[in-house]
């Protein structure tokens, strides 16, 4: 009965993983079946390098949304990234347990918010404030920058968190053997044991930020242009596919999926990337 039991399981854990490998496969013959002809019909080089974005005319590049989505992205990775391994690192090591029982509930409650909440949140309050500061309309680059650092925190603190409780309780006595202080045990002999589950922290944050859809297009501006500057607007990658998907047609829809394509091609580069990192970090 019990083999039974585990041939069945075994049975149903693999149809759940050629389920989810079926649907990556779909996704992509999707994307590049569609994408592609587009591509070649409009031309790489149009398509990738051109600076102007105006389907009525039958001119699309995407060039400004690239530029724009790799801005908005290194942006919130220096916001959130630092500030989500430092929370982890204090949920760690350094928080008393009556501060972490509210800490790690409102951080688990980030994660559970709505996009658009987020988004919302950042029309309110960071517009408004950048407005204030610096002048414009205050829908830019930097307002999107500060809502997805925001929105990338949960994700990485508690893959971070878990990395750095992970590691061996063994790592730190031994450090604080040979003369360590506390501080420095944890950020010298913990910290760089973890380092490659915060770096899958760090990553999956990236995707986050990368993929993410509705905050950006309420706090962006969605300027189709090169930016020059921090306070001025930017339209990502998939702020063009959501603004312009649901009216377009024959070219411009298909030149929209091409957009989703170098999109899926950018997320697949972060991955081989990561896993190119990672192999290296845990060879030395």
């Amino acid at each position: 009965m019990n083999n039974f039991k585990e041939k069945a399981m075994h049975i149903v854990f693999a149809i759940s993983a050629c389920i989810s490998i079926l649907a990556v496969v779909l996704i992509c013959v999707f994307l590049f079946a569609n994408g592609i002809p587009a591509i070649a019909e409009i031309g790489a080089g149009n398509f990738l390098g051109g600076k102007v974005w105006k389907p009525s005319n039958d001119t699309f590049g995407i060039f400004p949304m690239i530029i724009g989505s790799l801005y908005v992205t290194a942006g919130a990775i220096i916001i959130g990234v630092p500030i989500g391994i430092l929370t982890a690192v204090f949920m760690a090591k350094f928080c008393p347990k009556g501060i972490y029982k509210v800490v790690k509930p409102a951080i688990e409650l980030l994660a559970g918010i709505p996009s658009v909440v987020y988004g919302f949140f950042g029309l309110m309050v960071i517009v408004p404030l950048i407005r204030k500061l610096f002048g414009g309309s205050g829908t830019s680059m930097l307002a999107a920058s500060i809502v997805l650092g925001i929105m990338i925190l949960p994700t990485i603190i508690g893959v971070s968190e878990s990395a750095i409780r992970a590691v061996p309780e063994s790592y730190y006595e031994g450090s604080l053997g040979l003369g360590a202080s506390h501080e420095r045990s944890v950020f010298f002999a913990v910290l760089p044991a973890a380092k490659s589950g915060i770096l899958a922290g760090v990553i999956l944050g990236i995707g986050r930020a990368v993929g993410e859809t509705m905050a950006v297009v309420m706090v962006a501006g969605n300027q189709a242009v090169l930016p020059e500057k921090l306070t001025q607007g930017v339209r990502t990658m998939t702020a063009n596919i959501v603004l312009e998907m649901g009216y377009a047609a024959d070219l411009h829809r298909e030149a929209l999926i091409a957009t989703a394509v170098v999109l899926f091609v950018f997320i697949l580069l972060i991955n081989l990337t990561f896993s190119v990192i990672k192999r290296k970090t845990s060879n030395v």
